[in-house]
Order: C-alpha cells, then sequence, then structure tokens
C-alpha cells in the first residue's frame, strides 16, 4: 500500500516507522511548510493518506486531499462541528473518509464498554457520572476527542444525562469532563459513577502512540477499495449487536 502522511509530528513519524516496518511505502509526507505537495504526482500515487495534525488545519487538509482524489483516515480531533458537511461530501461520491476520535484497538472496546455501563446505570439514579482525560503537553484542544465520544456513548445510553460540559459547575443533566496537560502522557482516559456510599471506575490508559498508529494503519488498509464515510465500528464490527 502506498501512504502519504499528513502531519509529521510525533504521531506522524511513528505512523511512517510502523508503516515501513509492516512493508507499506511512504509516498509522500506533507508538513506546515511544504503545502505545495498536495498538488504533487507523489501525493496522487498515494492509496490513502493518513493525516493526523491540528484542529485549525485538518478540515482543509481533507478538502485538499480529496481534491486529488486521495482517500483520507484521520485521527484528528477539535473540528467536529464541521463532520456533517464531510459526511455529506462522501455521500455525494465526491470523498472515501475514516474517522475515529482514537483508533487504539483497547479504547475502541472501552468504549463499547462505556456504553453498555450506562445503559445498566439507568437503574440507578443514585450515581452521578463524570469523565477525566490525561493527555501529553502538546495536545491543544480540550477535552480530548476520545473523551467527547465517551460522553455522547453515555448520553445515548443514560437517560437522565443529556449534554456534557467543562464548567465544574455542572449541571445534574450534564457529563462534567476534566481535562489534565501533563509530560509526555500518551492517554488516560477515566469514567467514574460516584454514589453517597462508593464509586466505579472503568478506565483505559494508552502506554504509548504505538496503538494508535498501528490502529490508523490498520483502518487504512481495512479502506482500500471502499468508498465514502467509515468508522472504527464498522471496522471492528461493533455496530453489529
Amino acid at each position: 500500500m502506498k501512504i502519504a502522511i499528513i502531519g509529521y509530528g510525533k504521531m506522524g513519524h511513528t505512523i511512517e516507522r510502523i508503516a515501513k516496518e509492516i512493508g507499506h511505502e511512504i509516498v509522500c509526507i506533507i508538513d506546515a511548510d511544504n503545502q505545495e505537495d498536495f498538488n504533487s504526482d507523489a501525493f496522487r500515487r498515494a492509496d490513502v493518506a493518513i493525516e493526523f495534525t491540528t484542529p485549525s488545519t485538518a478540515f482543509d487538509n481533507y478538502l485538499k486531499a480529496f481534491k486529488q482524489g486521495v482517500t483520507v483516515v484521520s485521527g484528528s480531533t477539535g473540528w467536529l462541528s464541521r463532520l456533517e458537511e464531510i459526511k455529506e461530501i462522501c455521500a455525494n461520491g465526491d470523498a472515501s473518509f475514516f474517522y475515529s476520535s482514537n483508533y487504539s484497538i483497547g479504547m475502541n472496546i472501552f468504549f463499547e464498554l462505556n456504553k453498555y455501563l450506562a445503559k445498566m446505570m439507568n437503574r440507578f439514579s443514585q450515581y452521578n457520572v463524570n469523565i477525566k482525560e490525561i493527555h501529553h503537553i502538546h495536545k491543544l484542544d480540550h477535552p480530548s476527542g476520545t473523551a467527547i465520544t465517551l460522553a455522547e456513548g453515555i448520553i445515548n445510553n443514560l437517560r437522565r444525562k443529556t449534554s456534557w460540559t467543562e464548567d465544574d459547575k455542572a449541571q445534574s443533566e450534564e457529563i462534567l469532563i476534566k481535562h489534565e496537560r501533563e509530560g509526555e502522557v500518551a492517554g488516560t482516559h477515566i469514567v467514574e459513577y460516584k454514589s453517597s456510599v462508593d464509586r466505579i471506575v472503568i478506565e483505559h490508559e494508552a502506554y504509548s502512540r504505538e496503538g494508535l498508529a498501528l490502529g490508523a494503519i490498520i483502518a487504512a488498509e481495512w479502506m482500500q477499495g471502499k468508498k465514502g464515510y467509515h468508522t472504527m465500528d464498522e471496522m471492528m464490527n461493533l455496530d453489529k449487536k
């Protein structure tokens, strides 16, 4: 598989190394200082572009890749207010796009566990739920896309919660999401249900970026020959109950 990398920070470097180890070819690497390479023959040769950049640049990167007819697999967060635009472009047959807020196989299992627990907790109104996420100091957006996905999983399954907030004065119908930025932490996400007498906690801790990078490459492999908008639920068959 011929891969283009969009975003050449620590994640981009990890994707490059693992992709080569697996036997894939990196045909183009695009970062902030060579945006003109979106129009290059090297970029157009790519079977897929794997994109991990910033909230302010991700959406434009997608459009540039789509213009060249290149499939995109993205893990950028902080841009989801425009997700429906991407879905519409894909529905019109103009693009192929795979998105996940987290490419870790373990985290996607954790997403399903989170939804299952939320549904169970409908019977126990004495428990309030909150989320905490911890990431490295270089992560610009907060809360993390992963934390938002966890919150949405709860909101869709726990009837007494309708939205999330970062305000410490969360209302009863809101899920409080707390964030911390610490050293080089790859990513820790904690979901806590607390009553006056006890607490229930589920937690996922990533040890490194390697799980995310490998998951993105697996998604890129899975996308070969596919059109439209796709997600980790489909790839892992987690949407089939």
